[in-house]
């Protein structure tokens, strides 16, 4: 069976608005460095992606985040459903004549997930990589990064400087 699923657009319209207000420029960006022959793929070359373009990365997720939770969905005349800010449908859903779908789940439900995951740290990378990039940040005086553009900087610069010193 082929051609168009109605059933799917709240998703593709997601997945259309995660593309054009993050990820494409991230995806350019990574593209960038490895058609320049600056990112080979290397165990030293991921960490150092994760090492300067992480926290940035996730600030920005966070961002879209609240921006896609608060914007409004607008009634529509083809369509019964619901419509208002999700965050407000969400945490509220009797102000919109329906019920909170949450579902209780036991504690030793909850303590089995928390030991089959892997909770983010204080590193965004391999900690001897993380280590050594700080190093490196303070013996050549550079600063965090708070844009992309600062960021790629700090990504070729310690590239050459860690790789200078294997």
């Amino acid at each position: 069976m082929q051609g168009t699923s109605h059933h799917n657009q709240r998703i593709e319209c997601w997945w259309s608005f995660l593309r054009k207000h993050c990820t494409q420029f991230w995806m350019n960006a990574f593209s960038y460095l490895r058609e320049e022959g600056m990112f080979t793929g290397t165990y030293l070359d991921k960490a150092l992606i994760q090492f300067c373009f992480l926290n940035l990365i996730q600030t920005e997720l966070h961002d879209l985040q609240l921006e896609w939770n608060n914007h409004r969905i607008s009634p529509s005349r083809n369509r019964i459903g619901p419509f208002g800010r999700p965050e407000i449908m969400y945490t509220a859903p009797e102000l919109y004549q329906t019920r909170s779908y949450l579902m209780e789940v036991q504690q030793d439900e909850i303590e089995v997930c928390e030991e089959e995951c892997v909770f983010r740290d204080n590193f965004p990378c391999d900690r001897d990589v993380y280590e050594l990039c700080c190093i490196q940040m303070v013996d050549n005086n550079i600063n965090v990064p708070v844009t992309a553009f600062d960021a790629m900087m700090l990504y070729e610069r310690l590239r050459r400087l860690v790789l200078a010193e294997l």
